[in-house]
């Protein structure tokens, strides 16, 4: 959850662990830190943001060596003594992490025991401990850190270095991403690219129970029994520009804002107009293999588990394969059946989501056939799965999911129509869905000059103490994720439920202070939908509409019409108006739109 950054080389490491600690705040932003190395190590860290960070480091804050940590509070409150890095009583040792270490407790206890006084609540001043006392037994850092590991439980992220020895950062992964990047006589690390891509885009990921050595002239790698490992370096494909907010307020706003062009990333290349099929070579399987799977399990965590019910649908419509989709969270703890007729999709933007990768990794050692559809190429699921797809929707900065969201329920609809025309999908009906895909970009484009009406909306709806979202069918894991952007950037109440349940219970709600988000499609349930408006609106609650004309009658408050595309595809359309609502309801109240509180963008903690 938290960002760590890394530098060893021939420049002044705090400029560049600060720009790179600013790249990472969206991973955790409650307080900052960071030490130098330089005739001792020098450390600075504060409870707030990186830009208070900066303020209190001098301009003479010199040193080659050094590393940085921007923070989600797990273990301790946000304060000045919770921030990371944490120092060794000796001032000899710093360490940053991410990640959680579970028997804290126990070793902070036999620490306390011998002595030694704690500075922070946080598990991971036991790091700094322990590793101090194992350099102390004239151990090497790489051996001090190696040793005690070995007695740690949890996962972890981790950046160590040592007084001295000035001249290497050791880091090691396990649960919790660490990538490092390959200069010209300099080498960084950071637990996402972002921190490195305005110095180097050769980057070498870590896997699980790696550790490496870095020093201005490279890097070695090893596992925790010392062996080495040998790894080959991956070429970015991102550059800086994609970490600017390119002229917008916000990070969101622009990747509302760029979904034209990166669901025509995820579509390029891939959509066969001949033979109106979808080419996903990555998914690494023949026909014949495809053919094969009796059913589909989706698995993902907030938006992806949405975009992974829009995606169940998707697939039981078009290739007529049973589907459905569990939050990863609860599949991992739930003991499941394992069944080789079933295909596994794990669904995760930064690739690196912990419960979703721990999900994957249950399901392979049960020998389930897992895809993955992500956006960084390189990550831990990415490299865990049998193969899968890449969104190519460049990075997503702010915390809230727009344009990985909508690349997602499009690398769905290019998953089902693959299955279909492998199975049953006419192709007829695949030259449709290929035209509708192909219609999208343009749509959303015409979506989105609607803004400044949807802003005014969103003024008249923001202040409103709870909301409620309801769709049929398609239309409900659209509402889910409508109500999931509200909450978690606005900080209003919000319920999604399909519109058919309201009557069995939520109906009580409804009332003058509860208006209705309603998604209504122009589709077979079209009727229905518009009965369960006039039940709200019977009831004294504000409608507002959002669908593909204006109801005949007076159904509705207020109405957002989206161009209609072919039904299975419709829910993608439907979700742009609910992002654009969540957006400028949190700029009216005066939200931290792109970093809101106590969320973190990429989860890898339990």
């Amino acid at each position: 959850m938290c960002g760590i950054v890394a530098y060893v080389g021939p420049r002044d490491a705090a400029p560049i662990l600060l720009e790179g600690m600013q790249r990472l705040e969206y991973r955790g932003y409650d307080s900052a830190g960071l030490v130098v190395s330089n005739k001792g190590l020098k450390l600075r860290k504060v409870k707030g943001r990186v830009a208070d960070l900066a303020k209190v480091v001098p301009a003479r804050f010199k040193g080659g060596l050094g590393i940085g940590h921007t923070r989600w509070a797990t273990h301790g409150v946000p304060s000045d003594e919770n921030a990371h890095p944490h120092l060794s009583a000796d001032q000899r040792i710093a360490v940053v992490h991410n990640g959680i270490i579970e028997n804290a407790a126990e070793l902070r206890a036999k620490l306390v025991a011998d002595g030694v006084t704690f500075a922070s609540d946080t598990d991971t001043e036991v790091l700094a401990h322990l590793i101090a006392a194992a350099a102390d037994e004239n151990e090497t850092l790489e051996e001090a850190v190696r040793k005690t590991l070995k007695s740690v439980v949890g996962t972890y992220g981790i950046a160590v270095i040592d007084a001295e020895r000035p001249g290497e950062v050791v880091v090691a992964r396990n649960g919790s991403p660490i990538v490092l990047g390959i200069g010209e006589k300099e080498m960084f690390a950071a637990s996402d690219v972002a921190a490195l891509i305005r110095y180097t885009r050769q980057v070498v990921h870590l896997e699980d129970g790696e550790l490496a050595v870095l020093k201005a002239d490279g890097f070695h790698t090893f596992a925790s029994d010392a062996r080495e490992t040998a790894k080959e370096p991956l070429t970015v494909d991102w550059d800086a520009g994609h970490y600017d907010t390119g002229g917008y307020e916000h990070y969101l706003l622009k990747e509302i804002s760029e979904q034209p062009e990166t669901i025509t990333r995820t579509m390029s290349g891939r959509l066969d107009e001949r033979f109106h099929v979808a080419h996903l070579g990555g998914l690494n399987m023949d026909a014949r293999e495809t053919r094969s799977f009796r059913r589909v399990k989706i698995i993902g965590c907030g938006s992806a588990y949405y975009s992974g019910q829009i995606g169940a649908q998707l697939i039981e419509e078009l290739a007529r394969i049973p589907a459905d989709a569990e939050p990863a969270s609860e599949f991992r703890y739930r003991n499941p059946v394992v069944d080789p007729d079933t295909l596994y999709v794990a669904i995760s933007q930064s690739g690196e989501t912990y419960d979703t990768l721990a999900a994957v990794q249950e399901l392979k050692r049960k020998g389930g056939r897992v895809i993955g559809i992500v956006n960084a190429v390189g990550s831990a699921i990415a490299r865990e799965v049998d193969g899968g797809i890449y969104l190519h929707a460049g990075p997503e900065v702010s915390v809230a999911s727009t344009k990985a969201f909508t690349s997602t329920a499009i690398a769905f609809a290019l998953l089902a129509l693959h299955l279909g025309r492998v199975r049953d999908l006419s192709p007829a009906d695949g030259r449709r869905i290929v035209e509708g895909l192909r219609r999208l970009p343009g749509q959303i484009s015409d979506i989105l000059t609607q803004g400044d009406k949807i802003a005014e909306l969103a003024q008249k709806y923001a202040h409103h103490p709870s909301m409620m979202f309801v769709g049929r069918v398609r239309g409900y894991p659209v509402a889910r994720e409508g109500a999931q952007k509200l909450k978690e950037i606005s900080y209003v109440h919000a319920e999604a439920y399909p519109a058919s349940e309201l009557k069995h219970g939520p109906l009580a709600l409804i009332g003058p202070d509860m208006p209705t988000v309603a998604i209504v499609p122009d589709d077979e349930l079209l009727d229905k939908n518009l009965t369960t408006l006039g039940e709200i609106r019977a009831r004294g609650g504000e409608v507002l509409m959002v669908g593909h004309r204006e109801p005949e009658a007076k159904l509705a408050d207020d109405v957002i019409v989206v161009p209609k595309n072919e039904i299975e595809l419709d829910p993608i359309l439907l979700t742009i108006p609910l992002q654009l609502l969540a957006y400028h309801a949190a700029v009216a109240l005066g939200r931290d739109v792109d970093k809101p509180r106590n969320l973190a963008k990429s989860v890898t903690v339990e």
